[in-house]
């Protein structure tokens, strides 16, 4: 369905919470801030008020949580390795990351926790369900594997050290800038270079300045294992080095066709995209057509009341009442037709 041509388009705002947990949990813990019943809540406390700004920065029509499942994990059942070697969390992270779901739905926002999957198969799926219904997305995440839903119409809010604030908004033309990659060969970009918070080894040789310039010089991997598969290479190659000819830079062709057709480099790539490729087709339960259902806004201020200010923190409160019982900007835009 698409935008109508005589409104604006609407806004889905996506968070990754567990990212948002994971970092307000680093950031404050030295706060040993604890809700009226004396449980840890300096990550919750520290989310709520980056859920706040983004929601006051972009005015979204509706809102929707990714968390990730943490009793099951269907990628971990493939890969036993995945994400081995990151340090165990701290039991008060923990908790408040498993309360974390509860607390965003008694405000009446959308949280979605897909069975055996991550916050990342949401991000993934909210872009596709916002493309198909004509809305525009922002996620909220510290993901890069979010980096491959941009597009004209979602952007990636990447959330580095300094908060909201700090963070890039990236559009295709920001991707392109900052890392040299399109979003359309992100996932491509990915699987070559691998990524070692997951534990997933690149290709053999292949680092992050190399696979940009292969993607961009020679196009999709498709197209480049094509080559592979019917001439060995040549026109890669041939492509590669041409470019290097041109910019004056070292001739490469031959040494990356060497590298992709190693022993195990198209294994290795095809594992890393099959675990890094995010389900695009969850049920998000968003009903934007029927007013009040979970994830739209405004919401209802005696539930923002009561559940914020169990945190503890009356300008949390008072921020939030403002902030999510007010209309959206489209709202207000089509109040002025």
């Amino acid at each position: 369905m698409a935008a109508s041509e005589d409104r604006p388009r609407k806004l889905l705002l996506v968070v990754d919470a567990p990212s948002l947990l994971h970092r307000n949990h680093h950031a404050r813990a030295h706060t040993r801030m604890t809700d009226r019943a004396g449980r840890p809540v300096w990550a919750l406390h520290g989310m709520v008020c980056q859920i706040l700004e983004a929601i006051d920065g972009f005015a979204p029509d509706a809102v929707i949580f990714g968390l990730d499942d943490r009793t099951a994990s269907l990628r971990r059942d493939f890969y036993p390795d995945y994400k081995a070697g990151r340090a165990e969390k701290d039991p008060a992270l923990v908790d408040q990351l498993e309360r974390a779901g509860a607390l965003l739905d008694a405000l009446g926002l959308a949280t979605l926790t897909p069975p055996g999957l991550e916050a990342d198969d949401v991000s993934a799926s909210a872009a596709t369900w916002a493309r198909s219904h004509g809305w525009d997305c922002v996620i909220v995440t510290s993901d890069r594997d979010a980096f491959a839903h941009i597009s004209d119409h979602t952007r990636v809010l990447r959330l580095i050290n300094g908060g909201l604030s700090g963070s890039p908004l990236l559009t295709p033309a920001r991707l392109v800038a900052m890392y040299g990659v399109a979003a359309e060969h992100y996932l491509d970009f990915a699987a070559l270079r691998g990524d070692a918070s997951d534990n997933l080894p690149g290709v053999t040789g292949i680092g992050e300045k190399t696979a940009a310039q292969l993607l961009t010089q020679a196009g999709p991997m498709r197209s480049v294992w094509a080559d592979i598969d019917r001439n060995d290479g040549r026109v890669v190659a041939a492509t590669l080095d041409s470019w290097a000819t041109e910019t004056g830079s070292r001739r490469m062709g031959a040494t990356v066709v060497r590298r992709l057709t190693a022993p195990g480099a198209r294994e290795r790539y095809d594992f890393n995209v099959r675990i890094m490729s995010g389900r695009d087709d969850l049920d998000l339960g968003l009903t934007p057509d029927v007013p009040g259902t979970p994830g739209l806004l405004p919401l209802d201020p005696h539930r923002i009341h009561t559940v914020v200010g169990y945190l503890g923190v009356e300008a949390t409160t008072s921020l939030a009442i403002r902030v999510l019982s007010t209309d959206p900007a489209s709202a207000a835009l089509h109040a002025d037709r």
